[in-house]
């Protein structure tokens, strides 16, 4: 019985190194049929071949080879130049003596798609919680030019090599399960740009900040923070620092991209103070380990939602919006009339999605003459008993409340005491009184949970976010 074990064992031995001798290509998920690569780059690619073995690499737009050895274990990697965006579909074909060629492949514009659930949910919806005008986004969704790659959940304690999910051409019988926000971020880039649009969808509803995050960019915020050894170290699948860069980012790290987006932040909220550093290092830790420069990285501020306890969701919008100034080449997307205070997943994703292309196609792709953020604080003055404050905006056309009354303002005295406050807008100003402050010392709009902005820009038509002028 011990002989034939051993036999058995040896044979098995043998076959495995037999395969291993005459394994064919194979190529990470992120490389596959329907896929998209960045224009005018050298867009890296790489795969596992035989050990030690000479690695060809042909595309078709030029008809160019490149070579590569790969190594021991039979890992390659080697960068191929890409053309100008279009439509046409191309070929690469990889071949270490047998060929496997790639189809479909279409050179345009990538971004990488991610966060927690407001980034998760998909065009078709989440139970009960349908998506605004999803059914006709749906219907009228094909399209060649745009393509999604769906990354599928992995928590792990170590970084992988690879991943699963794959490449998706845009139409009703596919978005649906489309990222709804990155859909309607690609959908407006693809019409305006008239390019192909790549979208690398990979996200996880209720993450932390920290699950994104590798170990040196987390200790550099957090000096004693635990992680996770084996994947049994792992305590929350979703939350636990290093899991879901381990299992969902380290995979495509490094595959040609334009830039990011990110809709993330209510699992971090009642840490606004270290969210702001732990946005900082991620992001950062992102552009390093990427090596393709100082790529561009927009952002969602969270929308009004009761949580019904915990700190007052403000400070993490108001922690979001220093991201701006603290993060080189960042921007923010203000979701402040999402209108669904009772639903942590707003219906509005087409809200979301087009307020972060604005900020791409503006400070990305050179279109700064359109309106395409946000009004922020510029100064704030006291005349007597009237708080005079001033946005970083032409006073015209300004702002408007599109004729509503204005409830949201509080005003407070050294007292540290806040009243409600009566405000009128003239252009870029507002002007806020209170019957019960005599001497004005600090202003703050719609900072609690719930309250939906009545400040738009005239030009844009885009919310002003919740502030305030004190630091108590």
């Amino acid at each position: 019985m011990k002989k034939i074990t051993k036999r058995v064992f040896l044979i098995l031995f043998l076959f495995s190194v037999l395969f291993s001798l005459n394994a064919e290509i194979r190529m990470p998920a992120i490389f596959g049929d329907n896929m998209v690569l960045q224009q005018q780059s050298e867009a890296a690619i790489w795969g596992w071949a035989k050990a030690n073995s000479s690695v060809r690499v042909t595309t078709s737009w030029d008809k160019r080879s490149y070579s590569a050895r790969s190594d021991g274990q039979g890992y390659w990697k080697l960068k191929v130049k890409t053309p100008a965006a279009g439509y046409t579909p191309y070929t690469i074909t990889i071949s270490d003596g047998k060929a496997i060629t790639l189809n479909n492949i279409l050179i345009g514009e990538v971004w990488v798609c991610s966060g927690q659930s407001n980034m998760e949910m998909p065009m078709k919806g989440f139970s009960n919680q349908p998506i605004e005008g999803g059914p006709e986004a749906i219907a009228t969704s094909r399209n060649p030019g745009i393509r999604c790659f769906t990354m599928k959940k992995a928590s792990k304690s170590v970084p992988q090599a690879d991943c699963e999910g794959t490449w998706e051409v845009a139409g009703p019988e596919t978005t649906p399960d489309f990222t709804a926000t990155g859909y309607f971020f690609g959908r407006l880039l693809n019409q305006v740009l008239d390019v192909p649009v790549g979208l690398i969808h990979t996200s996880w509803g209720g993450s932390r900040i920290e699950a994104w995050m590798t170990p040196s960019s987390i200790k550099s915020v957090i000096p004693d923070v635990q992680i996770p050894v084996t994947d049994a170290d792992i305590k929350s699948q979703n939350g636990t620092p290093t899991v879901l860069y381990n299992g969902m980012l380290h995979p495509i790290v490094g595959y040609g991209i334009r830039g990011a987006i990110w809709y993330q932040g209510e699992s971090n909220r009642d840490e606004p103070d270290r969210y702001v550093e732990l946005f900082d290092k991620m992001v950062r830790e992102w552009r390093t380990i990427w090596e393709v420069g100082e790529f561009p990285f927009y952002y969602c501020q969270i929308a009004p939602y009761n949580y019904g306890g915990g700190l007052n969701s403000a400070f993490i919008r108001e922690a979001q919006s220093k991201g701006m100034k603290t993060t080189p080449n960042t921007g923010m997307a203000v979701l402040m009339d999402s209108d669904s205070p009772d639903c942590i997943h707003p219906p509005k994703k087409k809200y979301a999605g087009e307020r972060l292309a604005l900020w791409a196609l503006a400070k990305t792709y050179g279109m700064d003459k359109i309106h395409y953020r946000s009004p922020e604080v510029q100064s704030v003055i006291m005349e007597g008993r009237v708080a005079v404050l001033t946005m970083d905006i032409p006073s015209s056309p300004g702002l408007t409340t599109h004729g509503k009354e204005v409830l949201q303002f509080q005003v407070a005295g050294d007292d540290k005491r806040f009243y409600p406050a009566k405000a009128a807008v003239d252009g870029n100003r507002i002007f806020v009184f209170s019957p019960n402050v005599e001497k004005p010392a600090a202003v703050r709009y719609c900072f609690n949970d719930t309250e939906a902005t009545e400040i738009f820009t005239v030009e844009g038509n885009l919310p002003l976010s919740s502030f305030r002028t004190d630091n108590w």
